[in-house]
Parts: structure tokens; sequence; C-alpha cells
């Protein structure tokens, strides 16, 4: 917001006033004309109040406005302590530069009511997730001016304590945000309790005689507030917020701001997905569409037993369709008449075909009965139970107007049907060999050229609970990534109910067991030499490349003192690895402590496969290890930091299986911080930006997004922390490009494999912690803030259509500003709406 010269934005705002604590906390940022300092001050009933305040780099305010990226300081949070008799009536946050000032926040007695908050608890509930038969609550809770341990309970659905298991974490970041004076930083806690089907479940923190009970259930806390806004500044969101103080006043705007970006308890994924959806008007236009191309879609489904009820749904979301050149083909394997006498009764539009089985053959045979009624061109895939969109066929054809795509697919959710709401929205990435080989990920809604079918034959009754897995990896091995077109929408509804896979996965054991032949058989096919293993979660695949012969791998570490850490990353490889042939190839920077080169002296006296280099220019990341691979004897290049430690003692030799392959050109792995939460699993462009680490923080024992960190998978890019290449790929592109001397060297490289044909591989069986940030300082001063900034403009500048573009293996619907793999919210979105009709 801009009043006078001072551009401005209040990003929380909160009053406590409890039986412990009087004090107010703002956050948010503020600048002068074209970016100088402010400083600001607050005001309690008129007069001036001392004040906490802490600066906050904002370099993305900097970017979207144009300031001058050597000062990024245009953030704040300040902590005001009020005495405890005082009666609030008013609060001003006045911005100051040189003789102008002026109110940027002003909140009168009224309004101070409907922020008071009286827990003495400040708590942040981050994640609440439900795995098998256990739930799992991570989050943080302190309160300002007790030390003493606050006590955590779990309640059921009555309320009743229920046994949990608490582990407490360190959490610096809170500590540091609200400038907390604690000797035990361990204010953060991680929760694991058995689930049963009652919910929802509750917390209980307990202090002293004070007690808040509160739903287990993310909250927006100040930091992912704060995040979640601050990373999404621009003009746009301005505008936005004016004009939603404008249509709803004061009151409902302060509220808005105090709610966050979107409060997620309240707007869920259904009410997403009726806001995304087209309306009645534009349905109706979709009908008049005029295709150049017209392809008859035949839609075959297997009936068994079908209630009524959810073959007319069915039947009915067929009939609905925006695209009338269909034609639904059902082959029916049910014990009974009861659908046959429903369509006979029902039915009378002639493109629904039907054909009554004798007996059941099974889904894969009867799904073959209905493909024998196929007269159109393209086949999609249909179950008995489920529902399409009113636009999923004219979404289809719109695609097929490419007319060299022979299979697409769209995203997909699932329905309740008890509660008629969606729930679990599977939001894909574009065609990924990889991750099709760790789970059938395609699903629905799947269409397919019926030329295609006639070639690689019909469904496979081998295969019955897993055909359609059977089926679409045959499909994928006559294709072409070009053909093969991924719609990033949500055309397909999966019924959940007692009987569906959908609801419940162990339903259908034998599924899992065929899926895991099937991809055996694929590999076998086509002469890839690979164990497949049965993973954990039910419906995922470990796929083993085995290793082709024994070649020489060289592993390059540049290192500058910190020998404990150079020391640990060493030993775990050489006394851990269950591949041997390695050479290391220390590149020594500057280092300045004697103690480190006693110790090079020593290692390699120690051992015959390593050897120490002389870097001896300023620290370039991307010309230290340029420089390094120039020493390299070996077939295959592990980049690797020092700050490292190998934990799974197959990693190199499972990463160098997927390397071998002809088609890949590198390979990154699972990294863990010291507390065992994510640091990195894949990298997605556009993600905060430039590009950023999916599944950031989370804990070691969940798998993120549909179990993602679990899949191997095809991404953009990997980190370099911990990065296996091939050395003729390396030389192909030029190596790590010099002019990014810190950042984004790794994701310039990859990016520059993709663009030469070679597929990047995240595989999850490769396992290291990566202690990061001891190989170098941190990003805190404003020569290195210089530079930053200079590399963000050069990867612009490099890859700025496919930064725009959007990273093919992330779901465009998926946000960019918050966490990984969570919903865009609609703010994002009408965001970007706007801005793409301003390039226009």
């Amino acid at each position: 917001m801009k009043k006078k010269n001072f551009n401005w934005y209040i990003d929380s705002f909160k009053f406590y006033n409890n039986s412990i604590e009087k004090c107010i906390h703002v956050s948010g940022w503020c600048y002068f004309n074209g970016g100088e300092e402010v400083s600001l001050y607050g005001k309690c009933n008129d007069k001036v109040v001392a004040a906490e305040i802490l600066k906050v780099d904002r370099p993305d305010v900097s970017v979207q406005f144009g300031l001058d990226s050597e000062r990024n300081e245009y953030g704040f949070f300040i902590k005001i302590q009020l005495p405890k008799d005082l009666d609030l009536r008013s609060f001003d946050l006045i911005a100051q530069h040189g003789q102008e000032k002026d109110s940027i926040l002003t909140l009168k007695s009224s309004q101070l009511k409907k922020h008071e908050e009286n827990t003495v608890f400040h708590y942040s509930i981050d994640k609440f997730e439900k795995k098998d038969n256990y739930c799992f609550v991570t989050g943080y809770v302190f309160s300002e001016k007790e030390n003493e341990n606050i006590k955590i309970e779990v309640l059921d659905y009555n309320k009743n304590l229920i046994e949990s298991k608490i582990e407490f974490i360190i959490r610096k970041d809170v500590v540091k945000i609200y400038r907390l004076n604690l000797e035990n930083e361990k204010i953060g806690f991680r929760l694991t309790f058995s689930s049963a089907e009652e919910y929802p479940y509750y917390l209980r923190f307990i202090l002293k005689d004070n007690e808040l009970i509160i739903p287990a259930e993310p909250t927006l806390s100040f930091e992912k507030l704060t995040k979640a806004y601050l990373k999404s500044v621009n003009p746009e969101r301005m505008k936005n917020a004016l004009r939603y103080l404008h249509k709803n006043g004061v009151r409902k705007f302060i509220h808005r701001v105090k709610i966050g970006p979107q409060n997620q308890s309240i707007f869920t994924y259904d009410d997403w997905f009726k806001f995304m959806s087209p309306n009645q008007r534009v349905l109706e236009s979709q009908k008049k569409q005029s295709f150049e191309y017209l392809p008859k879609i035949s839609l075959i489904v297997a009936t068994f037993n079908t209630p009524k009820k959810y073959l007319k749904e069915m039947i009915e979301s067929v009939l609905s369709q925006t695209y009338s050149n269909w034609e639904l083909c059902i082959a029916d394997g049910s014990t009974t008449r009861e659908v046959k006498e429903w369509l006979e009764k029902n039915n009378n539009d002639n493109r629904i075909k039907f054909r009554k089985l004798d007996k059941n053959y099974g889904i894969a045979n009867n799904m073959n009965s209905a493909l024998e009624l196929v007269t159109g061109d393209y086949v999609g895939f249909f179950d008995h139970d489920d529902l399409l969109t009113p636009n999923a066929l004219y979404e289809i054809v719109k695609t097929l107007q490419n007319r060299k795509i022979e299979m697409v697919y769209s995203d997909e959710d699932k329905l309740e049907t008890e509660s008629g709401n969606l729930i679990q929205p599977h939001f894909k990435p574009y065609f990924s060999l990889d991750l099709l080989r760790s789970v059938n990920y395609i699903c629905h809604f799947l269409v397919v050229k019926k030329s295609l079918i006639d070639k690689i034959g019909n469904f496979n009754k081998e295969f019955d609970g897993a055909q359609d897995y059977d089926f679409v990896l045959r499909i994928v091995e006559q294709l072409n990534a070009d053909q093969i077109a991924h719609i990033p929408m949500i055309l397909y509804h999966w019924r959940m109910h007692s009987a569906s896979t959908a609801a419940n996965p162990e339903s259908k054991l034998y599924a899992f067991e065929a899926g895991k032949r099937a991809i055996e058989n694929h590999l076998k096919r086509l002469s890839i030499d690979a164990e497949v293993k049965m993973s954990k979660n039910l419906g995922m695949y470990d796929v083993y490349y085995q290793v082709q012969g024994n070649p020489l791998i060289s592993i390059i570490i540049p290192n500058k003192d910190h020998i404990e850490d150079l020391s640990r990353a060493i030993e775990s490889i050489q006394l851990n690895s269950t591949y041997c042939n390695v050479e290391f190839i220390i590149v020594e920077n500057n280092s300045i402590e004697a103690q480190t080169f006693e110790y090079y002296k020593e290692i390699q006296k120690k051992y015959e496969n390593i050897k120490v280099i002389f870097w001896k220019e300023e620290f370039n990341y991307s010309a230290i290890n340029n420089f390094g691979v120039t020493f390299a004897k070996g077939e295959y290049i592990l980049l690797l930091n020092n700050d490292t430690e190998m934990i799974a003692p197959n990693s190199i030799k499972d990463m160098l299986g997927v390397c071998q392959r002809p088609e890949v050109g590198a390979v990154g792995a699972r990294l863990y911080y010291e507390d065992n939460t994510i640091q990195h699993a894949g990298v997605i462009i556009g993600l905060g930006g430039i590009a950023g680490h999916s599944f950031l923080n989370v804990p070691k024992e969940e798998g993120g997004y549909f179990n993602r960190i679990f899949a191997m998978q095809d991404v953009s890019a990997v980190t370099a922390a911990c990065m296996m290449i091939k050395k003729s790929v390396f030389e192909e592109v030029g190596g790590l490009y010099e002019g990014l001397k810190v950042a984004f060297n790794d994701v310039d490289l990859c990016l520059k494999i993709r663009k030469a044909g070679y597929l990047i591989v995240y595989d999850p069986h490769a396992v290291f912690y990566h202690y990061e940030s001891k190989s170098r300082g941190m990003e805190d001063t404003p020569e290195k803030i210089k530079r930053f900034n200079g590399e963000v403009m050069t990867m612009l500048d490099r890859w700025k259509d496919i930064i725009k573009a959007g990273d093919p293996f992330y779901n465009p619907n998926l946000s960019l500003i918050k966490e990984s793999y969570t919903l865009k919210s609609l703010e994002e979105i009408e965001a970007e709406k706007k801005k793409n009709e301003e390039e226009l």
C-alpha cells in the first residue's frame, strides 16, 4: 500500500492480553519513496512506547518493486511489551523518514478487542498427517514469560485423553523471530499416536493453571503467514488488497490480514474445485465450439453388480458432456440382470452400447468385451462407479487437436460417497517414466488412440487387478514423450466406498502383486536388468537397476577447513559403501587452518584412492568443481559436498545403476538434515522464485504428497550437494556455468542436461545426511546479497522461458509461494491470471 511517500504492507497484527503478558506483535514491510530506509515506532493511547524491532531481509520486495538489491531490510517484526494495568484504547504504528512521518497502521479500541488473544500459549500446528494406523502432528508451543516445560496431551473427539508419544524439537527459527530468551530451544514437538475412525483429534497445552484445547489441524502461524504473504508480494496483490478493502470494509479487511492468504481449515479442496470449475456459461460455450478435428471418443466400462445409483450417476456424467461425439460401451459381467433391466428401461440414447456377458470373465476380459463394441478413434477408460466432469471430453479433444498425441491423461480426485465431498486431488506431473515404474500415477482419466491399442493388444487377464498398469506400460513402450499429453485439470472423480481401492487399498492386495509382475515384464521386454520390489507403501514399487561392469566413479569434494565434516563424508563411503571402485578428488580451496593440511597428508597416506588438488583462486563453486573434474579418471562423476554423510550403504551403487541407463544424464539423492527432516528430494523450477527444494523439512517417516519422497521419478533438477553424472554428459554440456559462483549452478547444469535430451532422475534409494551451510558462510553480507541477486538475474536471463512456462514435473495447480505440493491459493491464481492478461 502507499500513503504519501511511504510504501508498506502489514502482514500480521496480534494483541496478547493474558495472566502472564500483555504485548503487541506486528510484522510487515515498509520503505520510503524509491527504497530509502525508514524508522518505525509504536504509540499506545497516543504515547510513544518502547519496542523491540527486528529488521528482516526482504529480497522479494526489492525484486518486485525494483529497489536497491544491496539493502534488503525492508521487512520488520516489532514486539511491544505493555504494562499489565494499561487500558489500551488505541495503537498506531508510525513510519518516519527524516522530517516526514505517517501512521501505517491505526487501530481503535473496538478493533483491538477483536484482535485480543487471552491465551498464554504461542503455538502453531504445522502439519497433521494420518498414515496407515498412526497420526503425526508437528508444530511448536511456548509461553513468553515462562521457561517451564509445557505439557502436551492428545485428546479424542470426546476430549478424552489418548496415549501418545512426543519428541521435542529444536526450533531456532521461532526463537529468532520472536527474540525469545530461552535456555532450551526445544519448543517444537512431533506427536505420534494410534489412529481410530473417530475424529477430529485435539491437543491440550498445560502450563501451571493455564490450559488450552485446540483442534489438531494446521494453523497459520506468524512465520507461515509471513512466508505465504511475503513470497507472493507484488503489485497485483496490492491492488487485490485495495479492492478487497473497498468492497468489504475495514473490519473484514483486518480480519483477512489476520487469517492469512487462505485459511485451509475453512477453505477446503471441495470449495477450491467448485471455484475453479467452468460455470454454466462456459459449459454452454464449449458445446458450441467447433474443432477442426472431431474424433469419436469411445468410453469403455465393465459393470459388475453396480448399484443402480452409481450406474445412473456414471451414465449421467457422460450424457452431460459438452463434447458430443462419443459412445459409451458397457460390458456387464454382473451375476444379476439389474444393470441390463435398468438400461432397457432408462436408456434412450443410441450412443450407449450394451453387452450382457454370460458370466463374469474378470476385469481384464470384461473390459476386452467392452473394447469389442468400440467404433471410435480414441478409447477412454472408465470405472463403473466413477464420474467424469462435464468438460472432460471437451478438454481431451482440445488437446487432440495436436494430431501427434496418441495418449492423454488428466488429474483426478476422490469422491466421498457418504458426504458427497471431493477430497485428495491428485495433481500429476508431465509424463515421467521413472515415476510410472514406481507407481501407476497415470490412472484416471486415460484416453488412448484406438490404432495403438490394436497394435499392442487388449488387456491381459494374467494381470487382473493391475491390468490397467500393464496396459499403460505396454502403451508407453511404443511412444515418445512428445506423443503423450497431460492435462493439468481434474476431469475425473474416483468414487470412494468400502469396496473400492480408492477407500481401502488393502482390499485388493492381489492387485499390487500383479502390479509388481507388470513392471517386471515391462523391464524384461525392454531388456533392462533390474529388480522390482513391493514398497512398504501399498501400490508403490522400488526398482533397482543393476550395475553393468565395474566402472570407476570420481567423487569430487570441494573443501575449506572443516576437516571433521570432510572426514565423516569420506569415511562413511570408504567404510560402508557396497560399491568400492571410487576415487576421491578433494579440491582444497583457501583453507587457513594448519590442521587441515595435516589431515590432507594423513588421509592420502591412509587411502590410495584419495587425491588432494589445490584451487588458489576466489571461491567459485562452479569453477572449483570444473577444475576437479579435469583430474577425474572415472566414467562417472559424483559431485559431493563435504558436509554430507552416506546413510544407505547401497547409495552409490543404486545411483550408478540409474545413471548407466543411456537416456539418463544425472541422478540425485534423498538428503536429510541432521534432525531427520528432508533437505532435498528433487528441485522444483519456480518454487520460491527461481528454484527450490521439494518437501523441505518433511519428517523422515513421512512420504509427502502421494508418497513422492519415496518414489523414483524424473525431475527438472537435483542438487549438486550429491549429484551423479556421466562424465561424457558433463563435458558435452560444458560443465557448470562459472558465471554462477554460488547459487543455482546445479540447477543451471541440470537444465542444460535436459536441453541436451537426457533425463534427470531423483533416486530415493540413495540416502545421505546433508548438514549444510558448513562449507561456506551464510548470505548475510551486502556483498553476498548483491552476488545472490545477480545470480537470480543471470538465471532469469538464461532460462526465462522455462521459468515462465513452469516446471513440467510440478503441476501448475500447486503453489510456488507456499510449501511445495500444497494447493495453489485463489489469490495466487488470480495474480497469475491478471499477469498473463497484462502480458497479452
